[in-house]
């Protein structure tokens, strides 16, 4: 048992190394140029740097010489300090302190040189190791500096992630919190056992260490990538709202045609695959452009219209929450006919088409998310062949 869990492990080491610099890499321009992000972005590299250099493929071939063992085994050593240095100037630049900054540096610096100290005092020696039986090389000193930055460091991190990640009100942010601080604990974990066994022999541990160890490397890669997926979801919403909006914004840009910024593209797929506009202002855009035609439209819209196209939906099946979007889809189409058709409208009666709550609401600096929402349900009305009834004719 014991043996499988190594096994499996030692094969996640690979995909665990992909895995962070696949994150580091996705995340580098935004993250270098965002002083908020930049600590958390930096102590993953750090640490995929680390993990990197402890690969079986790369330590082999470092140590084709093995006049370079020693060498090999220092520089590895000290990576993982610097890393463990990123992870409390991440939990320094979290906290907002210049002085907190300063002081995870400069205990960094203080590690580091401790361990070239030691290593330089002790005997001559080869790569650096715990060896199931025997003293520690190159000393017992020398790794518990090691393992007591690695153990610090983690500790503080996973509390710092735990206590932010509660208070805060971005469901993102807290999530790549918790994420950060699980992988981070592991870490810990991984380093409590080595410490353990630098004090008491007890060697128990040992065979997870490779599980826990690649398990963190997967969890902060994905605790620094929750930016991009959240981005990558909103994409997807936007794309999805403005293909659904398209045909009704585009028959309302028909009969108004000034109320575009831009004029309507060939087809829905254009307009979504190459919009006129920044993608990220294509919904807002659609919008603001659908809610100004209706209200122009709304000129065509005789007093009593919109009330009386809900009152004759409410025998048709169409549930309550929907009859409103259903019945001002019915009236857009009547008032649009009117107006390609170069019938006369009554300015001095625009008000006369009582605008949904939903649109009342955004005009006042409300939701934009709930404007687009219930354009959505109108669009879908819109496409409706029982859009088609004129509430003109009904009355008649």
């Amino acid at each position: 048992m014991a043996a499988d869990l190594t096994a499996f492990g030692n094969w996640l080491a690979v995909p665990s190394v992909v895995c962070l610099w696949i994150a580091v890499l996705l995340r580098a321009p935004g993250a270098l140029r965002s002083p908020q992000q930049r600590g958390l972005w930096l102590a993953v590299a750090t640490a995929a740097a680390a993990m990197t250099l402890n690969l079986p493929a790369v330590v082999g071939y470092a140590m084709r010489d093995p006049g370079h063992s020693h060498a090999v085994g220092l520089v590895r050593n000290l990576v993982g300090v610097l890393s463990a240095g990123a992870v409390l100037y991440f939990v320094a630049a979290a906290a907002g302190g210049r002085r907190l900054q300063l002081a995870s540096w400069t205990a960094t610096a203080g590690w580091l040189a401790a361990l070239l100290a030691l290593d330089a005092a002790a005997p001559d020696h080869g790569t650096h190791t715990m060896p199931p039986v025997g003293d520690p090389v190159p000393s017992l000193a020398y790794w518990l500096v090691l393992i007591s930055a690695h153990v610090i460091a983690n500790t503080v991190c996973v509390y710092v992630c735990w206590r932010y990640s509660r208070r805060s009100d971005s469901p993102g942010l807290a999530a790549g919190l918790r994420l950060f601080g699980l992988g981070t604990a592991l870490a810990g974990l991984f380093w409590l056992a080595y410490l353990l066994k630098a004090l008491f022999g007890s060697t128990w541990a040992m065979p997870a260490l490779p599980l826990l160890m690649n398990l963190h490397g997967l969890l902060r890669a994905a605790a620094i990538l929750v930016p991009t997926l959240c981005a990558y979801r909103r994409t997807a919403a936007d794309i999805t709202t403005a293909w659904r909006l398209w045909p009704l914004w585009r028959d309302l840009v028909q009969a108004v045609p000034h109320v575009a910024l831009n004029k309507p593209r060939a087809g829905r797929v254009v307009e979504v695959l190459w919009p006129p506009v920044p993608r990220n202002l294509l919904v807002y855009r659609k919008v603001i452009e659908t809610r100004d035609a209706i209200m122009i439209l709304g000129e065509y819209v005789a007093p009593g219209d919109l009330a009386l196209a809900r009152t004759r939906l409410a025998g048709t099946g169409v549930p309550e929450e929907r009859r409103t979007a259903a019945a001002l889809a019915r009236v857009l189409k009547e008032a649009r006919r009117a107006k390609l058709a170069g019938l006369p409208g009554n300015p001095g009666e625009a008000g006369t088409l009582e605008l949904p709550a939903a649109i009342q609401t955004s005009q006042e600096g409300g939701d934009l998310e709930d404007e687009a929402r219930f354009l959505v349900e109108v669009a879908r009305a819109y496409a409706s062949p029982a859009a088609g009834a004129s509430p003109a004719a009904a009355r008649s």
